[in-house]
């Protein structure tokens, strides 16, 4: 049976690589020479129980024929046709979820 599944995941390189620019682009401004400009941000991974079962909920409400279940940190969809899979994915890209989603691991 075709299935993907729903995580949230953080590119760690391209987290790198953003630093490095905007370091790059303080350093060059000159309202910004001297200064000590920090900034705290909180990189997120995986998908916390209360937003798994708000994903799974969601899923069940839309009466799609599919099955959802939690797997650690990460929710597994699994239905009889691609076609449903679609639907769910993009159920989910248009839900007002706070945390970026990707699909991945797509087998048919």
């Amino acid at each position: 049976m075709p299935s993907f599944d729903v995580v949230s995941e953080v590119d760690m390189h391209e987290v790198t690589n953003a630093v490095d620019q905007a370091k790059r682009e303080v350093a060059n401004r000159f309202d910004f020479k001297g200064t000590q400009a920090r900034q705290t941000v909180t990189l997120r991974q995986g998908l916390d129980t209360p937003l798994a079962k708000q994903i799974v909920k969601l899923v069940k409400d839309s009466t799609l024929k599919v099955q959802t279940a939690i797997q650690g940190e990460k929710v597994r969809v699994t239905g009889k046709k691609k076609d449903d899979l679609q639907q769910v994915m993009a159920l989910l890209r248009q839900a007002d979820l706070d945390l970026p989603l990707q699909f991945d691991n797509f087998r048919d």
